[in-house]
Parts: C-alpha cells; structure tokens; sequence
C-alpha cells in the first residue's frame, strides 16, 4: 500500500517501483484522472493489469489494454441528467465545474443533452487547487439560471456549500443540482440543513435500498469508526471484487490473462447490478437520480430516480 500524495509523478515512479522492484501481480486505486494516466503505460510496458477505482474521465481505459474500471465514467452520470433536468421544467443552466478532465467531461456531456432537449447553458470552469467559489457563484447568481449544476472532486463539496450559503444562494430560487461528488456520503453529515433538496446524479448512495449494500454499509461502519462508506469506497470494494474473481479464474496467473477474465464479469454490487464491458474494459452499471433528504437523524442522498 502506498501513498501517491495526488501527484503524478510521484504515482508513476511508485508504479514503477511495485512493478519492477516488487514484481506485483497488478495496480489498482488511481484517486485523480492524471494519476490513472501517468501509470497507463508503465501499465502496458509491462503487461500488468490496473485496476481504476476512482478516476473517472472517459478516456481512461483507451490508454493503456491493461487498464480495466470499476468506479465511474462522468458521461455515463452527466449526459442523463442532462435529459431528467430538462425534463424537470429548467430551462437556463449554468454550470460549473472544476477545471480538470472530469469537469470537463461534465460541461460537455451535460450540456449537449440538456441542449438537445431545449435547454440554454452558460458553462464556467474553476481552479481545481484550492479554489474560492465566491466570484464564480456571483456571476451565476448574476445570469438567473433556473438551476447551478455544481461538480467539484469528492471533497471540495462541503466547502462549495458553505460558500453557496454565505452568498445567500440558497434562498435566492435558484436550483442547486450536481453530480455526486458534491454530496459525497461521508461529507454529508456534517453539510447541514444548506443540502436538504440537492439533486444529484450517481451511481452509488450508502441508502441504496439492498441487501448488499446494508451488508456493506455496516461492515464498513464498524471497519471505520462509524465513517459511512462513500462511491470511492465502492469503488475499491468492486475493485478487489475483480481482481479477485479474475484471479480465480486464471488460477493466480496476471497478465493478459487476468485482464481477460475480468473481461465481461458481472455481480451484484452495494451499488446495484454491474459489469465489466468486455469490449472497453469499462463499467456498465445504473445511474440513479436523488435527492438530500434527513432520515434517522441524518442526511442521506435518497434515490427516487
């Protein structure tokens, strides 16, 4: 287990080190977009599966044939929503989105389905590192939008907020809608009554209603002092669930032979059901609309949709 500290280059030279130094069977984690791609082709070089449990933009798994995703492609949450809020009635959207290959897959893939469907967009982009949202919140308030679709990295979402707040956005009649990230689950708690209504489009909630996930849920809880498992979690958790299939399969062997038994697996999730697309070695799994909502005592993303 190492610690990439977010930094590239410091992902690709620990990569290297596992792969040559300590001859592992594969890679798997990648937290950031280029941290995934810094290692692709240490990853190809050396024939050694890598495993993508969190990053997430759509040209990933087309850098390297040894990559394979279990968290999330942006389209695949994006584009739909971009259909269900026009769908809603909102006609003006302004988006913004922290300016990296996730965020950029968000303003495209949102915009050209909610403009397909009629709508009107004004699209901003924001600093990734340390970023103070107040200037670009007033010029969305500024542009009247029937809605702010907000993405930032999992993280930054408390934050975000807390700012939306202290601008008074939150009572102007301006929607507030987003993928996941910005209500990520185990931030949740402690964002207050600011997120009760927030709409948001992902693929996992710790309320998802399932055997599995409340299996996984409590199991994670008692792992981890109580913290409520968020996508990331699932993402790793499906993660070994591949490697760990694909290896029961090629009896141990990695290489392309594990790469190729991952290839098409499919189970049932704490997420729901997904698989392995055997052409892309991406994921195919649902997308479910929800919304902020307090239940036990607590605030939850409920899926409605």
């Amino acid at each position: 287990l190492k610690d990439d500290t977010g930094v590239a280059d410091v992902t690709r030279r620990m990569a290297q080190e596992l792969i040559v130094n300590d001859k592992v069977t594969a890679l798997a984690g990648f937290g950031l977009t280029p941290l995934a791609l810094a290692t692709a082709p240490l990853a190809t070089q050396a024939k050694t599966p890598m495993v993508v449990m969190a990053a997430a933009t759509s040209i990933i798994t087309e850098r390297s044939p040894f990559i394979v995703r279990t968290s999330q492609v942006v389209p695949q949450i994006a584009a739909p929503f971009g259909t269900w809020v026009a769908q809603q009635g909102m006609k003006r959207v302004v988006t913004m989105v922290s300016d990296f290959g996730p965020g950029h897959d968000v303003e495209s893939s949102f915009s050209e389905t909610f403009k397909a469907a009629g709508g009107q967009v004004e699209n901003m982009r924001m600093p990734l590192q340390s970023p103070d949202f107040s200037p670009f919140l007033q010029r969305a308030a500024d542009a009247k939008p029937d809605a702010i679709l907000i993405f930032v990295p999992s993280g930054q979402g408390s934050t975000f907020m807390k700012q939306f707040v202290e601008r008074g956005l939150d009572k102007s009649g301006i929607r507030l809608i987003g993928t996941g990230d910005v209500t990520d689950d185990d931030l949740l708690p402690n964002m207050g009554d600011a997120a009760l209504g927030l709409v948001t489009a992902q693929h996992y909630s710790a309320a998802h209603d399932s055997p599995e996930n409340k299996a996984f849920v409590e199991a994670f809880k008692k792992a981890n002092n109580g913290m409520r498992p968020n996508f990331m979690a699932v993402g790793g958790y499906d993660g070994i669930h591949a490697l760990y299939e694909g290896l029961k399969k090629t009896n141990g062997q990695g290489g392309e032979a594990l790469v190729e038994a991952m290839k098409g697996l499919s189970w049932m999730s704490p997420r729901g059901p997904m698989s392995i697309d055997p052409a892309t070695r991406d994921i195919i799994q649902n997308v479910y609309i929800r919304r902020v909502e307090r239940k036990d005592g607590e605030l939850y993303n409920v899926e409605f949709v």
